[in-house]
């Protein structure tokens, strides 16, 4: 096999590994808190570090990779995440396996932020068509799997083992890369915006911090006030630095194109709506009901098999029709999907959630595989790079905040249920807490679709003529490289 698809098989499979990761986790937190006795605080704080860690530092790590090596940078990336995994795996108590998912997110920004670029500095033609493709459809794959290998493993082996399972494949593609893999460069690499760096990660995770801690406190508490005020004040600090500098990580000039803050308040609002929910309705089949990981694995498969198929369908539809009328209308169905979820109650078998699995899922097919052109899509070719990657970081922050907020709700209604109504027991509260959190979540969705519908405008598209011709070296920035965002 030629050694350019071998760079795509070390790209699909890095890919593959970090996306799973992103949902493989969620099914075995009630595992995770049994073990490590953890509290509820500390397991939103298992997802949103990972989450947290990846928004941070991922148009960062693009900038890192053009200017000291693509295959530098992305064997960096897999030495870090396959640390990290290990790490997560023999975690002895919930603080170690958080920095160890913290520590998987960096991993994680690497990989992401130079895989696209390594294909494109590879593959021309018609050829990069392919190679794109391939790696488009192991990002649906990987994150529709997740909750189906989670299952899996933490039911029939251990939770340590979605963490585990890591180690061979970061190994193998790690001896590949360096075997394999051509290293490439950016002859016009960005400087390092370290202020924004800073500024941009303590201000979410200040954000993220005071929401969290709202549900084990009070909002009056003066930790959770003091984060809010300390996260208002390192964004606006954030700001000003990306304003006047020359090289900005984030441009913020592209917020002025409707389309482009369309597509980021849809990438918001999807990954804060339907996959932020995922946690929550995970803990509400196996604390509620009763089920175990792999039993909640399966029933999950209800929404990501409407999923793939829809996705099929929107991936066909989006070259024929503008893709605001894909966006809009589908995270409104993904509204209308967790709205059909409420209506719980303590005698609610699983099967009620079954209409609106299957409604939500569908919603966010159509969602999924238009959404990046509304980033690339509506900037010159050396911009889609940073475009691409800010819808990403969006992405993630939703899954951050989402998180957050609703664990906030979730243990307020929780604990208000429990004291009014001690004789309906866990089951009842449970279905009462949900209920509250599938109104927020729709509402959010809703809103996300009505915003693409007004912001997303046909007239903001720039035509792209055909990919730049790397120079004899290999080398394409990874600018110029796109693809669809993910989960």
């Amino acid at each position: 096999m030629e050694r350019k698809w071998w760079t795509l098989v070390v790209v699909c499979a890095a890919t593959f590994m970090l996306l799973l990761d992103v949902t493989i986790v969620v099914v075995a937190l009630p595992d995770i808190k049994t073990a490590l006795g953890a509290s509820f605080s500390q397991l939103q704080w298992v997802t949103d570090a990972y989450a947290l860690a990846l928004a941070s530092l991922l148009l960062t790590s693009g900038s890192i990779a053009d200017k000291f090596g693509r295959r530098r940078i992305f064997s960096i990336g897999l030495v870090i995440f396959t640390l990290g995994s290990l790490l997560c795996g023999v975690a002895q108590d919930p603080v170690m396996l958080i920095v160890s998912r913290a520590l998987q997110g960096i991993g994680g920004a690497a990989l992401f932020s130079t895989s696209l670029a390594l294909l494109a500095s590879t593959f021309h033609g018609r050829e990069r068509g392919v190679a794109f493709g391939a790696w488009g459809a192991v990002t649906g794959v990987s994150t529709a799997l997740g909750p189906i290998l989670g299952g899996v493993l933490t039911t029939g082996v251990s939770w340590r083992a979605i963490f585990l399972v890591n180690l061979p494949i970061g190994i193998v593609a790690l001896l590949i890369t360096w075997k394999m893999v051509d290293e490439s460069r950016s002859p016009h690499a960005r400087r390092i915006d370290w202020p924004g760096v800073i500024s941009f990660t303590a201000g979410l995770v200040a954000l993220v911090y005071g929401f969290t801690e709202a549900g084990q406190r009070s909002w009056s508490d003066g930790v959770v006030v003091g984060s809010f005020i300390a996260a208002a004040v390192l964004l606006v600090v954030f700001v000003v630095i990306e304003v006047r500098a020359d090289e900005p990580m984030f441009d913020l000039s592209l917020l002025r194109i409707p389309t482009f803050t369309g597509g980021l308040i849809a990438a918001f609002a999807m990954n804060g709506s339907l996959f932020a929910m995922l946690l929550y309705v995970v803990l509400y089949l196996q604390d509620g009901l009763q089920y175990s990981a792999l039993q909640t694995g399966l029933r999950l498969l209800v929404m990501s098999g409407c999923t793939m198929v829809s996705a099929t369908l929107a991936g066909r539809l989006s070259e024929k029709m503008p893709v605001r009328w894909l966006i809009g209308p589908g995270l409104i169905i993904v509204g209308v999907g967790l709205f059909v979820m409420a209506g719980l109650d303590k005698d609610s078998s699983w099967t009620h959630l079954i209409p609106g699995l299957i409604v939500a899922g569908i919603g966010s097919g159509l969602v999924n595989p238009p959404l990046a052109a509304t980033a690339v899509g509506v900037v010159d070719v050396h911009r889609s790079g940073m475009a691409s990657g800010i819808n990403t970081t969006f992405r993630q922050i939703g899954i951050a905040v989402g998180i957050a907020v609703y664990g906030t709700a979730f243990s307020s209604q929780l604990s208000s249920s429990m004291r009014e109504n001690p004789a309906g027991g866990t089951r009842a509260a449970y279905a009462e807490a949900l209920n509250t959190l599938f109104w927020i979540s729709g509402a959010v969705a809703l809103l996300g679709g009505v915003a693409a519908l007004l912001l997303i405008r046909s007239r903001d598209f720039v035509p792209h003529g055909p990919a730049p011709t790397p120079d004899a070296r290999g080398d394409s920035s990874s600018e110029g490289a796109s693809a669809p965002a993910v989960a």
